[in-house]
């Protein structure tokens, strides 16, 4: 499993690639994508549930729901080998991840939410010399998030949910048909979060929102073929890695019909500091220890809102988001770098109760240098990584009972 979860954690990086560092994916709704996900303080349509569950308290009296797809489309990513026959380039991945939110009606000071969302997955996929090391990561994650808020007064609310997380990878390798791996494994995982909501005054929202890290248990199986293995290996694997904790800290202030909002996005990566696979019993070939030694990292964003009429909304945002990963531990199944967010969407009210929306984001990947090949067998990269990128494309729907 030992490539299991690297495939949830490359794949999902992949993922990253497209929109967050590591592997988390934060972008699940229509307002999430057209504001890059500066969309705490101010989340008031059914998404709240998932975004910032306090604010569910200060919404409309009835209940609301959103469902959509966002299609991911991840660029073909260069590697320019320092020796030129370990250059390659990666498949081109397309996706279609469904979503969908839900808000309960008012009940008393309480209120109740449903989420379920993809937090982090999908895949990378060499050819060539990549292949070595990563042929296939592929990770799908479903999060099923119910929440419940309590409001003290119009000024104040909180909120607590719980979080289960099923994942299903798949991890390739080929080196050469010499060493050769192929795992499946799947889990289902559990945690929790937190969030608060201030309003001082009418025009000014304070947010805080805390997810806890859910560790993902990965158990399935394995085929392994080496040279140290006599016969090869057919059996159990499995792998624990973090799902991180993330701290987000928001303000949002409207001007008559514009909302500004600022978030600070703390995500605690060095909880990922290597990845053990273990197997029914020992294989020295596959089974070291793999250290990543990532770090907590920041993103910082900030999304804008205009009420352009009583039926159009429109909105724009932006990020600067941090990898955590270091030079060192940098692979072929997470070609990770810091990136720049561009995003804008609309959101257009057909009557009282139906709306629907569109946004379209681009995560704009910087190249990155990296020299980890200690010797010419080694499928660790030394060279180039470029052209890494995500374009995500989301269509919602949103209805008030």
């Amino acid at each position: 499993m030992r490539n299991v979860l690297r495939a949830s954690v490359l794949l999902s990086i992949s993922a990253a690639t497209l929109c967050a560092s590591g592997y988390r994916i934060p972008e699940q709704s229509l307002n999430s994508v057209a504001l890059s996900n500066a969309y705490v303080a101010n989340a008031n349509s059914a998404d709240a549930s998932y975004y910032n569950p306090a604010n569910m308290s200060f919404m409309g009296t009835g209940a609301e729901v959103e469902a959509g797809m966002t299609y991911i489309n991840l660029p073909k990513v260069s590697f320019a080998g320092t020796d030129a026959t370990h250059s390659d380039k990666s498949l081109e991945e397309h996706f279609f991840v469904p979503t969908m939110f839900y808000v309960s009606p008012m009940m008393g000071s309480w209120r109740y939410g449903l989420s379920v969302v993809a937090p982090g997955g999908l895949s990378k996929r060499w050819d060539n010399f990549g292949k070595r090391s990563s042929e296939e990561f592929t990770l799908a994650t479903i999060e099923v998030n119910p929440t419940a808020s309590y409001k003290f007064n119009d000024q104040f609310s909180v909120a607590l949910g719980a979080r289960g997380v099923y994942s299903d990878g798949v991890v390739k390798s080929n080196a050469s048909n010499v060493a050769v791996r192929d795992l499946t494994g799947d889990s289902i995982d559990f945690g929790y979060n937190l969030a608060l909501s201030y309003k001082p005054i009418k025009d000014l929202t304070l947010s805080a929102t805390y997810r806890s890290k859910i560790d993902l248990t990965v158990e399935g199986e394995a085929t392994l073929i080496h040279p140290a293995i006599a016969g090869g290996y057919n059996g159990g694997a499995s792998v624990t890695i973090p799902l991180p904790a993330v701290l987000n800290i928001a303000l949002a202030y409207t001007m008559d019909k514009t909302t500004v909002e600022f978030v600070f996005d703390r995500t605690y990566w060095s909880a990922y500091k290597e990845l053990d696979f273990n197997y029914d019993r020992a294989l020295a070939a596959f089974d070291a220890p793999v250290p990543k030694n990532w770090k907590d990292v920041n993103a910082y964003r900030i999304g804008v809102t205009h009420q352009y009429n009583d039926k159009l909304t429109l909105m724009a945002g932006f990020a600067i988001d941090e990898t955590p990963a270091p030079d060192n531990t940098v692979g072929f199944e997470l070609p990770d770098s810091d990136a720049k967010l561009y995003s804008v969407g609309f959101d257009y009210k057909i009557n009282k109760q139906l709306s629907m929306g569109f946004a379209y984001l681009y995560d704009d990947k910087e190249d990155r240098t990296v020299n980890n090949n200690t010797g010419g067998a080694s499928t660790a990269p030394s060279g180039t990584f470029s052209d890494s990128a995500a374009h995500l494309v989301r269509l919602s729907a949103k209805y008030k009972f």
